[in-house]
């Protein structure tokens, strides 16, 4: 097998490419995304402790499961804040990606620990039917519409980011979270000073958490995919395959396709090139890397050029 060294014109192309998308503005992106996780989490945690302490005195289980979950979210915030701080570091010779993954370890993280809190709730809830507790309907009420306020004003923070960033989806999802418990609080509280029936409290807690369960597993899917190095899954290899042997002049064949994602925006792709024995190595190379930039949107290719059938690994 002879293979043509394209290091050189392999990083020229890539520096050429991240200029063209304006890389210059993605420490502003991310900077926004920052400031509105930590303005929510400053709003969660400080609202859990009425919760809590409006749960306790309340007998609400739909009050305190929220503060649970608040104080869930609280951590949660904090660690997708630590992600985009560390996701804003350069690359090093340890991380030679850089610390994009980070945000993606933090959305996986905060889904399982959604999924745990679901699993909690539903838990109590059924507790709650065989032995029921009495409810103050009134101050579960009030408690109730302030979590509210608060649950609406992080959403609105956090809606107003980045809704492409899995970090951000899974604070957003959190906090959607907390703003469902609030608004079934809400209703719960309303039936019991109306109709006195208190078990309307862990019916609704079971219904919210079953809501936020669907948005928990599909996160962790959608994390854990791309932790697991899995192809992306917009990216279909067979047809880059295609579409390079029919727009790329003296290409062969196209084998050895390894595509993975470093975050949910940013794919990343390896192949193997076999081009006519004639062919210019360095042209080929440039024009894989600008149809697989243009076409497909990857910015990071590594493509070996080879003029003779490849030996499998």
């Amino acid at each position: 097998m002879s293979t043509q060294s394209h290091d050189h014109h392999h990083r020229h192309g890539h520096d050429e490419h991240d200029h063209a998308h304006g890389h210059s503005h993605a420490p502003a992106v991310t900077g926004g995304n920052e400031k509105r996780v930590l303005g929510a989490m400053l709003l969660t945690a400080g609202f859990m402790l009425v919760e809590i302490i409006g749960g306790v005195l309340s007998g609400s289980l739909a009050l305190i499961a929220d503060a649970g979950h608040m104080a869930t979210d609280a951590a949660a915030l904090a660690l997708a804040f630590i992600a985009f701080r560390l996701a804003a570091r350069p690359a090093n010779p340890s991380q030679s990606y850089g610390y994009h993954r980070a945000e993606t370890l933090a959305a996986f993280v905060n889904a399982i620990a959604m999924i745990a809190l679901v699993a909690w709730i539903i838990y109590e809830a059924v507790m709650r039917f065989f032995e029921p507790h009495p409810i103050l309907g009134g101050m579960m009420l009030w408690v109730a519409v302030g979590g509210l306020a608060v649950n609406m004003i992080s959403f609105a923070l956090l809606h107003s980011g980045d809704r492409h960033n899995l970090n951000m989806q899974g604070a957003a999802i959190h906090v959607l979270g907390d703003l469902l418990g609030s608004v079934a609080a809400i209703v719960a509280a309303i039936v019991i000073i109306v109709t006195g029936w208190t078990p309307i409290d862990p019916v609704l807690s079971v219904f919210v958490a079953l809501l936020i369960l669907r948005s928990a597993f599909a996160l962790a899917k959608q994390s854990g995919h791309i932790l697991m190095e899995g192809t992306p899954p917009n990216l279909d290899l067979e047809k880059v395959r295609t579409d390079i042997m029919a727009h790329v002049a003296g290409v062969e064949d196209i084998h050895h396709m390894h595509a993975w994602s470093l975050t949910a925006t940013r794919n990343v792709i390896t192949l193997h090139a076999r081009i006519c024995e004639n062919a210019s190595g360095d042209n080929i190379l440039a024009a894989i890397q600008e149809r697989l930039a243009h076409e497909f949107g990857i910015g990071h290719a590594t493509i070996q050029i080879e003029t003779r059938t490849c030996q499998p690994a």
